[in-house]
């Protein structure tokens, strides 16, 4: 279907704040790469290149009350819940001033009060997590959503079917939902499943499942935006299946020779990026000088995040022991 017609229900504002985070997510994750490869970052650097219209377009479509649980390719929906680009390089250079307060250099990161499940290494692991707090919304009375996700090889995981078997079953209000960038680490799909589509995965639970075109940020969007209703009005959850590639290796470190270029040279043509600027000139919401303008927005903002974070101190030694454990005033508000 044409981009316009699929967008013509979305405000114009919205689009282009969308637009906006989609630069400043490149943006940021370009600089943090960039810190890698200097020796400045210690670990793995994972970045969503390529796929940045799926963590910017849910993220988009929920209410602020709502919570995420996303996982290490989701730097928009952190943007979009407050992180600011200081912080979020703060984190990575394991400074004070990172949300961890430098007890970790990755994307291992979380905060309640912004309705944010930190993250861990084991993909599927939040979901049970996010099932949780759907439980909790659910026996409050709270017209709350929770969503979260994991990439293609997660849903070989068991602890995704048991957070989509016990969402269904319990018709919680939540939004399960994958990444499908064709490759969980060196693997690809066709070795890790035998279905076409990882949302045939839904029908074991009776959950309806949706695949999405996970380059266009606006089919992102009002998918999105249709589940979360359902999920809102008692309907229980749904599982997206968002398509997409991963257009470098697993992580910084990894040279993804095993993935055939010719794939990676089609996909380039579908960058998200892209995708947004062809469907805003379409309905003539912007121009080359327009695009041009947030770009240069969007570094400025990556350029006075990364002097924060580098001026910000190192965390004392007694830190350590500080919000290790969760007190009264960090549980799910």
């Amino acid at each position: 279907m044409d981009q316009a017609v699929v967008a013509q229900d979305i405000k114009r504002s919205d689009l282009l704040e969308m637009y906006f985070y989609l630069r400043l997510t490149r943006s940021l994750e370009d600089r943090i790469t960039a810190l890698y490869r200097q020796g400045r970052i210690v670990g793995g650097v994972y970045t969503s290149h390529g796929m940045e219209a799926i963590a910017v377009g849910y993220a988009s479509a929920l209410q602020p009350n709502d919570v995420i649980a996303p996982f290490h390719r989701d730097m928009g929906a952190f943007l979009i819940r407050g992180f600011s680009p200081g912080e979020i390089i703060a984190q990575y250079l394991g400074k004070q001033a990172g949300p961890t307060k430098g007890k970790d250099g990755n994307v291992h990161m979380g905060d309640l009060k912004r309705g944010v499940i930190g993250f861990v290494s084991h993909l599927a692991d939040n979901m049970p997590v996010a099932a949780g707090a759907a439980l909790a919304f659910k026996i409050r009375g709270e017209s709350r959503v929770a969503f979260a996700g994991t990439g293609d090889g997660g849903t070989s995981r068991g602890d995704f079917h048991e957070a989509m078997n016990f969402a269904a079953v319990r018709k919680l209000p939540v939004v399960f939902f994958c990444t499908n960038n064709q490759y969980a680490y060196s693997t690809p799909v066709r070795y890790q499943m035998a279905i076409t589509d990882v949302v045939e995965r839904a029908k074991g639970y009776g959950m309806p499942g949706e695949i999405v075109d996970g380059n266009d940020v606006a089919a992102v969007y009002l998918a999105s935006g249709r589940a979360i209703a359902k999920a809102r009005s008692g309907e229980g959850p749904t599982f997206l299946e968002f398509k997409t590639m991963r257009m470098h290796g697993h992580s910084a470190h990894d040279a993804a020779t095993y993935v055939p270029s010719t794939l990676l040279d089609d996909w380039k043509t579908k960058d998200p990026i892209l995708r947004a600027e062809q469907l805003l000139m379409q309905l003539g919401y912007g121009d080359e000088s327009y695009f041009h303008e947030v770009g240069e927005r969007a570094k400025k903002e990556v350029e006075a995040g990364t002097e924060f974070a580098e001026r910000s101190p190192l965390p004392e030694g007694q830190e350590t022991l500080v919000g290790v454990f969760a007190t009264e005033d960090e549980v799910l508000p």
